[in-house]
Formats: structure tokens, sequence, C-alpha cells
């Protein structure tokens, strides 16, 4: 592996941190200063795809049913408001796919800002959007399905989302230090709450590609990592399909979805990442200050990739 022209392009950006591990040992560090070594970033929508384990740790203990669960049972009042009927059958799999078919054009009109976090319940305000597709078909980018699967984690186990999480995922990972914001109703921010080390995130993408293991402790099911970052729509070309709160893609995008030609990986506003590489046991962890461009870090992965999995890509 041979990382010089990769730390010479990353140098030229705001990129704070890169982590690399292969077979869950440490290949690559970079830090843009000492400071950054032991600094909890504020990783926006990684939030996200660190709540989907949690949802899958709920179902698993059975705090929730499954997948299928209507979400009018945790909101009654809220849905008996609605004169949309079909709204009735949104599930927690809608969610976790965000194919909700609610009216959000976070990549849209309002340019990557849901103005939710103003309201003073943003479940009822998600909730109120009104449909565009029909429920199940389309998925739009939709960071309310994530606060509203955070207000149900808190609602069946009876704890915040993040005291859920130190217990069954943050603890038996080594995560000790975090920061975990709240909403006006003192409910998790499932969206983009999370404040994490970047040696953490690092743990939560050595989890992902160990199937679930984590220092011989299972944490979660192979089977949920797998249905979590199967590709599901193509909505976004330029990032990749989505599953279930994990960004999934292919390594050579000219060559058929396989195991060996496909990666997945959390994606942060600003240049947040944890990328996963199966085929090579690859976990990369980037933290960045890039709002005016979030997608450069994964083409810097992209452009570099061949150097470290020793693959030819198809550039983007």
């Amino acid at each position: 592996m041979n990382f010089e022209s990769f730390t010479k392009e990353i140098k030229k950006e705001k990129i704070n941190s890169v982590l690399i591990t292969k077979n869950s040992e440490n290949v690559y560090a970079y830090y843009k200063n000492k400071k950054q070594t032991d600094k909890l970033h504020k990783i926006n929508s990684c939030t996200k795809s660190i709540l989907s384990i949690l949802v899958g740790i709920a179902i698993e203990k059975q705090y929730l049913k499954s997948l299928g669960t209507p979400v009018h049972e945790f909101f009654p009042k809220i849905f008996q408001a609605q004169t949309d009927s079909r709204k009735m059958s949104l599930t927690i799999r809608h969610l976790i796919t965000m194919t909700d078919g609610l009216d959000f054009p976070e990549f849209g009109d309002w340019n990557c800002f849901a103005p939710m976090v103003y309201h003073h319940d943003i479940v009822k305000f998600v909730i109120d959007r009104p449909l565009l597709h029909d429920i199940g078909t389309h998925m739009n980018y939709n960071s309310g399905c994530s606060h509203i699967l955070s207000a149900i984690i808190q609602q069946v186990t009876g704890m915040k989302t993040e005291d859920f999480a130190n217990e069954n995922l943050f603890k038996p990972l080594g995560i000790k230090e975090y920061r975990w914001y709240t909403d006006k109703m003192n409910i998790s921010k499932g969206a983009d709450g999370l404040v994490l080390k970047a040696t953490d995130m690092e743990k939560i993408g050595t989890l992902m590609l160990q199937g679930g293991v984590f220092h011989d402790q299972r944490i979660i099911s192979a089977e949920w990592i797998q249905a979590s970052t199967t590709p599901n729509r193509l909505t976004y070309k330029n990032i990749g399909f989505y599953g279930m709160h994990w960004w999934v893609s292919k390594l050579d995008l000219d060559k058929d979805f396989t195991n060996e030609n496909s990666f997945y990986f959390a994606l942060g506003f600003g240049g947040q990442y944890i990328i996963v590489i199966p085929s090579d046991k690859l976990v990369i962890t980037i933290n960045s200050d890039i709002y005016e461009d979030s997608l450069l870090p994964l083409r810097l992965v992209r452009a570099n990739l061949d150097q470290f999995t020793g693959q030819r890509v198809t550039h983007i």
C-alpha cells in the first residue's frame, strides 16, 4: 500500500482526519494537526447509519416487533389528525429506507437543510408533510424519517436513544466520549445529533465489516448488516444506492453489483464518512470541513482506491 499521492491530495483540502484499517489493523492515519487526534467531531448524517444499527438491536431485543410495524401505532394522535388516509400504511421499513413518499425537498428547494429543526414537535412536522408519492414506491432523502425512528426507539425502550445506544452499542465498542444532541422535546436527534472521535467512528465501521461482531462479542446480527447494506433504490447517481440508512455503491461503475464489486458508507454533511469495503477488509474514516462539497472526500477515495485495494476502478 502506498498512500503518498493520497496524502498529498487530502492535504490540499479541508480534511481534518483520515483513518484506514485493513483486517482491523491500522494501516494509515492522517491528522491535520495534533488537536484532531482526540477531537469530538460532529458527524452529521453519519448519525443515521448508527441509528440503523440501533433499530436492528431494538428489533432483535424485541422492543420493536418488526420493520413492518405501522408508524401510526406510536403516534396515534398525530395520525388521527391526518386527512390523507394513505399515511396509515407508513411503516418502520419505509422510514429506514426513506421510501415514505412525503414531500421533503432536503436535497432540493431546502438545499440540504430541513426547517424541521425549528419546530417544537419534529415528529409532527414530518408526518404532517403532504404525500408526493405512494408510500414505498420512491426513495427521497428525508432526515425527518431518522428523527421519527429515534423517537420510536425512545418510546419503546423507555430510555433516550442516547442511553439505549450507550448500553447496547457504545459500551460494547469501548466508545466512552461522545455527545448526542436533542430536540426541543428531549428526543435524541436521529438525523444528525452525534459527536464522536474519528477512532470511535472507525469502530462502527469495523463492527459492520465483521458482520456485527466486535472483540468476539455479537452486538447485531449479520443478517441485519446484510439487509442494511443491500442496495435498494438509486435516486442520487452521484452518491449511490440507498439501503437501510447506509449508502451503497460499486467499486467499478462499469460492472454489475457483486460482493466483490460493492462497498457501503455512512455520509455526513461537510464530508464525514465511514466507508466499508468488504472485499478488501478496509474501513476508511474521514472527518472534514468541506461544507461546500460534501462528496469531495468520496471522490478522492474513489480516485485512489486502486492504490490500496489493488483493484482497477472506474473514477467519477
